[in-house]
């Protein structure tokens, strides 16, 4: 229920048995090797960094990804969501030789993939000559012909726009001795073939450029259009066999996917090997290792340590190094799930308090109450128990149905007190079955009846989470040894708050000022001035006054939203059931009512976790947290497409 506590490793062993000791680093999976600091990185000369082969161990993890990329476009397999995982033991699974094996497979699944892909870019090429070609299929001499000795042939194209014969009576006008025929006309084209005598062609050239005349490209083709035009469509048909054909062969690997994704998971490991490999520094004979390690691991990892010949030492990390430790959150089942909310946010410092307990009644209770409703919280626990029994949801995936889970119960609990079961659905359908039957489930209060009691329970509930915070900051604090300014901090409002709860209560001298608030006063004013000097002070105080009643008051408000999206969402469900309800049909009211509680549920479960994360971390984190930890990353085994079983 905290952040575990962190021992810094320092270690000098052979370089002979580096492999060895990755090898069992990765088994005890309880070790994050550091980068060395730029003191040693650049510092002896006989320090240098380890020899890796990362890049390598990368471009065979994107082989192997691009493999299964392709099995997935071209033999997509059905129905694996719920393929259970494989079961292999820590051997098995680190196998070299299945690792090469798969990654041979991965090479020919790529190389036929190239293949297709080559015979798509020729297919494209060859579809792009036909098109070029066609126009000229009136032409029956051989392209290489060029005229006689003493005629000229010439293929080009106009503008389509352009009047064709007065065109042909320009150039025969202008040459003399030159004819003009249209082979075929296009939508953007004329294409023409020019027979004029060799004394006279730079004249019919001429005549021709004033209406946009171009040659026609043909690429150095011989022999006629008609005779290209086979030979290309006979090209295309073996092109296509080709493609076909290596298309055939991926589909005939499409069986061995599992290979390719186990592999995955191999390959990930050497990466991240490799990785921690580079960050190793080499003094000849000898290696040293610099990194963090969990104190409740050191056991575990001093057994493995025991069988090389090394040097080690383990020391706490000092006070600003905290910055630098990495962070790993140790919580109960029921706090767990509070991690996703955590690191989507930020994890917190080393050595600063875990938020996870403290944040997790609060979310919970509070998803709850803007949720309220007893069908949509049946929805979500029963959804949370198909993604953790079916689905076998793990990692942050577990802690999302566990999160849902919770704040199933939640939603369930409040929509039980405020009688919602989707909305008015069971009013409004027994209405429709039996005209003149009122019915209603049993509520405490009703979002739409009790809206004021519920804005003040919700304010309420936000004073009580805001108080919270103020409280750990006060302990941090303390234990920090700032007591003071945990006093004139927090502790001068909890005084204030008390004069105003005594004012309102009739406690104390009500017609004038009470001891209380006086003190409270005192305490504001000594304690926002206390580092300031001159007329400085005025400005501290003023400002203290401003920020501190502005700040809690809007903090305060902000939980108004729990109020308001309980009352929108009963609103939109019970609208929906209305609507359902006008038809006067039972058929037509449950398409209906399904829809628009379908609807209302989605954007309800997306809507209440944005703004109960919104006041997790501005109105509650703002009062203690210090965020900016990095996250705790061992060399550890890591899979997605298999578990690793304890061998016997």
């Amino acid at each position: 229920m905290a952040i575990v506590k962190m021992k810094r490793i320092r270690l000098i062993a052979l370089a002979q048995d580096r492999d060895a000791l990755l090898a069992g680093l990765l088994h005890a999976g309880c070790v994050e090797v550091k980068e060395p600091s730029q003191t040693l990185a650049e510092g002896p000369d006989f320090l240098r960094r380890e020899d890796a082969r990362v890049a390598q161990a990368k471009d065979a993890q994107g082989e192997l990804k691009a493999a299964v990329t392709v099995l997935n476009h071209t033999a997509p397999q059905k129905g694996g969501l719920f393929t259970p995982r494989d079961q292999m033991t820590e051997k098995d699974f680190l196998d070299k030789a299945a690792l090469d094996r798969a990654l041979a497979l991965a090479e020919e699944i790529n190389s036929h993939a190239k293949a297709v892909s080559a015979c798509i870019a020729r297919e494209a090429r060859l579809e792009a000559d036909r098109l070029a070609l066609e126009p000229w299929s009136a032409y029956d001499a051989p392209l290489e012909l060029k005229g006689t000795k003493t005629t000229s042939v010439l293929l080009g194209t106009v503008p389509s726009a352009v009047d064709f014969p007065a065109m042909a009576g320009a150039v025969e006008e202008a040459a003399g001795a030159a004819v003009v025929h249209l082979l075929s006309t296009g939508r953007q084209q004329h294409c023409l073939e020019i027979l004029c005598h060799r004394s006279c062609e730079q004249e019919t050239l001429e005549a021709l450029r004033a209406y946009g005349f171009s040659f026609a490209q043909m690429k150095e083709l011989t022999g006629t259009v008609a005779e290209n035009l086979q030979r290309i469509q006979s090209e295309m048909e073996e092109t296509q066999r080709q493609r076909q054909q290596a298309v055939e062969a991926i589909r005939a690997l499409g069986p061995r996917r599992r290979e390719l994704q186990i592999a995955m998971d191999r390959i990930a490991q050497v990466v991240a090997t490799e990785s921690t490999k580079e960050r190793l520094l080499n003094a000849g004979p000898v290696l040293y290792l610099d990194g963090w390690v969990p104190e409740e691991r050191t056991g575990k990892l001093e057994q493995l340590l025991a069988a090389f010949d090394c040097a080690y030492a383990l020391e706490d990390p000092a006070p600003e190094e905290y910055s630098q430790v990495p962070v790993a959150l140790k919580n109960g089942k029921l706090t767990r799930c509070m991690n996703m909310v955590t690191e989507m946010y930020s994890l917190p410092v080393y050595g600063t308090v875990d938020p996870n307990p403290l944040m997790a009644p609060f979310f919970i209770l509070f998803y709850g109450i803007m949720m309220a409703d007893m069908g949509y919280g049946l929805l979500m626990i029963l959804g949370a128990i198909f993604m953790i029994k079916k689905m076998q949801a793990r990692g942050g995936m577990r802690n999302f149905a566990e999160l849902l889970f919770y704040c199933g119960i939640s939603t369930f609990f409040v929509g039980a007190i405020t009688g919602g079961f989707f909305g008015d659905f069971l009013t409004q359908i027994i209405g429709i079955i039996s005209p003149g039957t009122e019915f209603a489930l049993p509520a405490l209060f009703t979002p739409m009846n009790d809206t004021i009691a519920i804005l003040g329970g919700s304010l309420v509930l936000g004073f009580i989470q805001i108080i919270t915070g103020q409280i750990v900051s006060f302990v941090e604090k303390a234990r920090h040894g700032h007591l003071m300014d945990g006093i004139w901090d927090e502790g001068t409002w909890w005084v204030l708050y008390l004069a105003v709860i005594f004012l309102a209560l009739g406690i104390g001298n009500v017609g004038g000022y009470p001891v209380v608030l006086i003190i409270g006063l005192v305490m504001l004013v000594v304690g926002s001035t206390r580092n300031a000097k001159g007329f400085g002070k005025v400005g501290a105080f003023i400002g203290a006054v401003y920020n501190g009643v502005t700040g809690i008051f809007g903090d305060v408000m902000s939980y108004a939203r729990l109020m308001a999206l309980m009352l929108s969402g009963s609103i939109i469900a019970s609208v929906f059931n209305t609507l359902g309800g006008l038809t006067g049909n039972v058929i037509l009211f449950l398409v209906i009512s399904m829809l628009g509680n379908a609807l209302n549920f989605a954007l309800n479960l997306l809507g209440c976790y944005v703004h109960d994360l919104r006041l997790q971390c501005l109105e509650f984190f703002g009062k203690f947290y210090q965020d900016g930890g990095k996250p705790f990353r061992p060399l550890a085994i890591n899979t997605k497409y298999v578990d690793i079983k304890e061998e016997n």
